[in-house]
């Protein structure tokens, strides 16, 4: 037998590992702490099954915080949303979720204690001014002509700051470091800002908010978070994380670690830029299927086993990469190849009459939804002496080419059915086939034809009096370019037309009571799901999750 290989260590389990082993940590804390101003994408689902997968792994927890530093663009839908998406994924956030405006109060009082120190003022240069003095790569900063400002007039400043005296952008709060500093985190940043906004959690309490910088590594601290992880592009603020955690009078000493980000060709993460695309109605809402979203991912019928094993599957390194969404689409395909129950769909359909039944012919066949996975049940499939295959399961004439297609004189198995033989068909007026008439061949329910005569396939087919009708969503690609945040033309040029085409199919009768969110194979078509919202057994929706194989022409 081959023993399984053992999954390599990756740098942030070696960090954690050495720091048990040093007594440095006994107890393991992470924490997921998305900003509530959009829906959760695939990105942040690597995010999530790393903080919580380390947590689990460890034994230890990991708490979710909302960074809820900006009114302006947080609501109360994505704070609800991105809990939904992390208990869907199948994880549970230790306690209460946090809040990053839990510490307002706390963080205030550390603003006030840099201030004491001579080492926060006030500034009142405008946003314009305060970028020239700000410098740039090639050339340091300048000192602000406010810097200098005594203890005394900038705790008063700050006080009326506090007290909505001064106008949004007429000053901020800042820290002393270092203009000239190579890491422009470190030029003398903003800590706090005037914002008159309402805020979803703490009403109209504050008018100035603080800079996530400054919110985020004390938050960590707040909260005993061990191994603060984030994404790379965090990495140059690393620095300002553990200045302020140095000279700041904290419960504890977090330290923070990048990876590198996940992105996936073919698509956006871009919360900006799946905005506009909600904004712009180019797609239906944040959980359109098409969208990368979390919630878009889920109602087009993804598994959260399938995007767990995916996120498990990439290297956690310190360097950003691209992912083919193809290696995404293999453990969608092969979570669902294995669970998902069966059904049959006929999406285009030409009738079948078989003439040796009786027209009002009915009988009920028991079938199992997934061979060997009892847990899924049965269901009855009716068969009559009329039924629907596939247009392309028939052929005018036979060809080796089409040898196991159905044609005249030729035999099929229906799928948990009968054997039946093509015996001529019939056509309309511009010689498009529109009937096969056929045989069925007696004692073949479950066993070959005792003549000996095999058939040269298995179609799917539905009773035409017991067929139901459905909308199917077909949903491809939303992006037609391999790269559309490229830059190189505006991302919206990139997106492809036929993203959705919505058609219709005859469903098994049982498929109209599916419950929401079940994913069938519908059998020699793909895997389809019951619509999230829109499904019922009035009207039936299914969304197209994906093919049964890789579509080779998408791949180019």
């Amino acid at each position: 037998m081959t023993e399984e290989k053992a999954k390599p260590v990756n740098f942030i389990e070696k960090i954690i590992n050495e720091d048990i082993a040093s007594g440095k940590h006994s107890n393991i804390v992470t924490r997921f702490p998305p900003e509530p101003n959009g829906y959760l994408h695939i990105g942040h689902a690597k995010s999530i099954c790393l903080n919580f997968g380390l947590a689990q792994q460890f034994g230890g927890q990991c708490n979710l915080r909302f960074d809820d530093t900006n009114p302006e663009k947080e609501e109360d839908e994505y704070v609800q949303s991105i809990q939904d998406d992390v208990r869907w994924l199948g994880f549970q956030w230790a306690g209460e979720v946090r809040y990053t405006s839990d510490y307002f109060d706390q963080l205030h009082a550390w603003a006030i204690d840099l201030i004491n120190a001579g080492k926060a003022y006030v500034c009142d240069l405008s946003p314009e001014e305060a970028k020239e003095y700000r410098g740039n790569f090639e050339t340091p900063g300048k000192n602000s002509p406010f810097r200098d400002r005594s203890i005394e007039e900038n705790l008063a400043l700050f006080e009326k700051m506090r007290a909505g005296e001064f106008d949004e952008g007429a000053c901020g709060l800042r820290v002393k470091i270092d203009m000239a500093s190579p890491n422009m985190s470190m030029r003398d940043p903003y800590i706090y800002r005037i914002k008159k906004a309402t805020h979803h959690q703490t009403g109209d309490k504050w008018c100035i908010y603080p800079s996530y910088d400054f919110a985020h590594g004390q938050s960590d601290a707040i909260e005993g978070i061990t191994h603060s992880v984030c994404t790379l592009e965090f990495a140059d603020h690393r620095p300002l994380y553990d200045w302020f955690i140095e000279n700041l009078e904290t419960p504890a000493e977090p330290h923070q670690y990048e990876f590198g980000r996940l992105n996936i060709n073919y698509t956006v993460t871009s919360k900006r830029k799946l905005r506009a695309l909600v904004e712009g109605k180019v797609v239906a809402g944040w959980d359109d299927p098409r969208m990368p979203t979390i919630s878009g991912m889920r109602r087009r019928g993804y598994t959260p086993t399938a995007i767990r094993n995916f996120c498990d599957s990439l290297a956690v390194a310190k360097t950003d990469g691209t992912v083919d969404v193809a290696q995404l689409e293999f453990f969608i395909r092969d979570d669902l190849n294995q669970n998902a129950p069966r059904a049959m769909c006929v999406i285009n359909p030409l009738k079948v009459v078989i003439s040796n039944l009786p027209a009002d012919y009915e009988e009920n066949l028991t079938v199992p939804f997934l061979q060997d996975h009892a847990e899924l049940g049965e269901r009855d499939i009716p068969f009559t002496n009329e039924i629907y295959i596939d247009q392309d399961d028939f052929k005018e004439e036979y060809s080796k080419k089409f040898k196991k297609k159905f044609c005249v004189g030729k035999r099929i198995r229906l799928r948990h059915g009968y054997v039946i033989e093509a015996d001529g068909f019939e056509k309309d007026a511009e010689g498009n086939i529109i009937q096969v008439n056929a045989s069925l061949i007696e004692n073949t329910l479950g066993c070959d034809p005792e003549d000996g005569d095999k058939p040269k396939g298995v179609v799917h087919w539905v009773s035409t009096k017991h067929a139901i009708e459905a909308e199917l969503r077909m949903y491809n690609r939303l992006f037609l370019d391999a790269n559309p945040d490229s830059g190189k033309k505006d991302f919206m040029e990139c997106l492809n037309p036929e993203s959705l085409i919505v058609t219709k199919g005859l469903i098994e009768p049982a498929l109209a009571h599916a419950k929401p969110e079940t994913v069938f194979q519908f059998e020699r078509e793909g895997y389809y799901v019951a619509d999230r919202f829109d499904h019922n057994s009035d009207k039936p929706v299914f969304n197209l999750t994906i093919g049964l194989r890789e579509d080779k022409s998408l791949a180019n």
